[in-house]
């Protein structure tokens, strides 16, 4: 029987990294203990010079780290992997990391790191687990309560209902009103083929496209605007889609989307995708999961469901951490 302080999960200011670490460590059905972890000045140092070390962390963050030590510690994201080690050290090497991503440098201290794909350079060992995607908390169970939840509220939408789920701008891309008003476009024409409907959500990153992206849409649809507050009914909208839309620029939102056993089409738009977007899709699509959007949409194919949370757990019993 695993206990509560079994199993760590190391949660920082990241939310990407904290619904990684999540989705793992849930999907795992054990007890797990969330550590809070914040981050002091000296974590900007590369993790070639922290090594197994906790001194990127304030002060509140590092009294909590103390024994009795767990037996798994599961992190995601560069900054964690110091405190990862840092525990194991503390365990007298008892116990386990799994690593989510790169983690920078001392790849050998980690008994296993889940690396995408889609990652340039990638590497190979031993320890080291190439994932097509990205962990993420959307599971069954999760989509099971999302569509009880939501479906009063789709009722009135015609079927072939199609979630069009938008992100937006990156550090480095901008997707413009331009874009919101073309994708807008293209998904109403290609659901009115169908005689469907949209539902549609936005993202925080959507900015000022929202109101293209309103003025776009055409024919049976219900929008919801990141910031007009209410519950977000994208877990609702992707539980009850008989096909998803979903920009490419955001890895999350593709890797849930392809999670969902959906249809999956991808809306990449020139100047928003980077070469790692281009990558997952790349291998989305080779691995039969996705197909890239190009204004049309058909519903009679069976996409390969993809969760790499799953994966991941599966290669964290194969290898008896648990």
């Amino acid at each position: 029987m695993t206990a509560e302080g079994d199993i760590w999960v190391l949660l920082d200011d990241r939310a990407g990294n904290r619904s990684q670490a999540l989705g793992v460590a849930e999907r795992l059905g054990l007890a797990f203990r969330e550590m809070e972890i914040r981050y002091a000045a000296m974590a900007n140092l590369p993790n070639a010079m922290l090594g197994a070390s906790i001194s990127g962390l304030d002060k509140d963050s590092r009294t909590q780290l103390h024994a009795p030590w767990p037996k798994l510690v599961i992190a995601a994201g560069r900054r964690t992997a110091p405190v990862a080690r840092w525990i194991k050290k503390q365990s007298g090497d008892e116990a386990k990391i799994v690593q989510v991503m790169d983690p920078g440098s001392g790849d050998a201290a980690f008994d296993l790191i889940c690396r995408p794909a889609h990652d340039a350079g990638i590497k190979t060992g031993p320890n080291i687990l190439t994932i097509a995607a990205a962990p993420h908390r959307i599971g069954a169970e999760m989509l099971d309560a999302a569509r009880e939840l939501w479906r009063p509220q789709v009722a009135d939408l015609s079927e072939p209902r199609i979630a069009l789920l938008i992100g937006g701008s990156t550090r480095k891309h901008d997707f413009t009103p331009a874009m919101g008003r073309l994708l807008a476009t293209a998904a109403s024409d290609a659901v009115a083929g169908l005689g469907g409907s949209l539902m549609v959500t936005t993202s925080r990153r959507t900015g000022e496209a929202v109101d293209a992206i309103s003025q776009a849409l055409k024919g049976p649809h219900r929008l919801y605007h990141w910031d007009q507050g209410g519950e977000n009914p994208y877990p609702g909208y992707l539980a009850l889609a008989d096909a998803v839309i979903v920009t490419g620029e955001s890895v999350s939102m593709c890797s849930e989307a392809v999670a969902s056993g959906k249809p999956v089409y991808i809306a990449a738009p020139a100047g928003l995708i980077s070469d790692k977007h281009h990558r997952l899709h790349e291998t989305l699509c080779r691995g039969g999961h996705a197909r890239i959007f190009d204004g049309r949409l058909s519903l009679d194919w069976t996409p390969k469901p993809l969760d790499a949370a799953e994966d991941i757990v599966g290669e964290i019993r194969k290898r008896g951490f648990v």
